[in-house]
């Protein structure tokens, strides 16, 4: 039966390792949204074309055209036995959307908590690649490491991983997640994990959680996930 995972958490709560953790442990691909808008407008389809002149006017990509792409990406085949999905939904509308796309049932939400003062350390103190991107191992950014253990390009912090910024990113972060929250906390497959862990323990708790609730009674789920224009592709239907 399909395995949807849906990661939700705050900026620097560690969802994207996790995601991909998760993918690698369960076979099924880690989509994040980032990922889904490179895609859309690299394809240069029509829908690719929308996206990019969004993006170039600076604005957000809309919970329409954003539901659209999340529909499109999961109606391809390699989502057949489930997926991990990062940074989405972000808005109830997107939410609902979801449970149309899939069955609400066969959900599982896992939300990542973790206290806004450590987000912030987290954060402000993370370096990135300034050639290749990778974001450095923070144990060696502390040891004082100025180059990438990948490819040796120079340690760099991102413009909106200064303080005041990040404090500005979780309000928004707050502002518009805590009615999504809301949405899906009373699901019997919604389950909050908590970051403050190593991200060893991070992960043994969220596969346990998952585990649980795919389990027989662990969380009532409907397993039979649809794609509204028509079955998910090696869906039964």
């Amino acid at each position: 039966m399909p395995l949807d995972i849906v990661m939700l958490g705050p900026p620097g709560a560690g969802k994207g390792t996790q995601a991909a953790r998760l993918a690698k442990h369960y076979g099924i691909p880690a989509i994040s949204t980032g990922d889904m808008l490179r895609e859309a407008v690299q394809a240069g389809t029509d829908l690719g074309s929308r996206v990019k002149a969004v993006m170039d006017r600076g604005d957000l990509v809309g919970d329409d055209l954003m539901i659209e792409i999340v529909r499109e990406r999961l109606a391809r085949a390699d989502t057949a036995n489930g997926f991990v999905l990062d940074g989405f939904p972000r808005t109830r509308p997107q939410a609902g959307a979801l449970d149309a796309m899939v069955n609400e049932g066969g959900l599982s939400i896992i939300d990542i908590a973790v206290p806004a003062e450590e987000l912030v350390r987290r954060l402000s103190s993370r370096r990135i690649c300034r050639d290749c991107a990778a974001i450095a191992d923070p144990a060696s950014v502390e040891r004082g490491a100025t180059s990438c253990a990948t490819c040796g390009g120079m340690l760099v912090q991102r413009s909106d991983d200064r303080e005041q910024v990040v404090r500005e990113r979780l309000a928004v972060y707050e502002r518009n997640t805590k009615p999504l929250l809301d949405y899906y906390r009373d699901r019997p497959s919604f389950r909050t994990i908590d970051g403050l862990q190593p991200p060893d323990a991070v992960f043994g708790a969220i596969a346990e959680a998952i585990d649980g609730m795919a389990a027989p009674g662990g969380g009532d789920k409907v397993r039979t996930p649809l794609v509204p224009e028509g079955p998910r592709p090696g869906a039964a239907g």
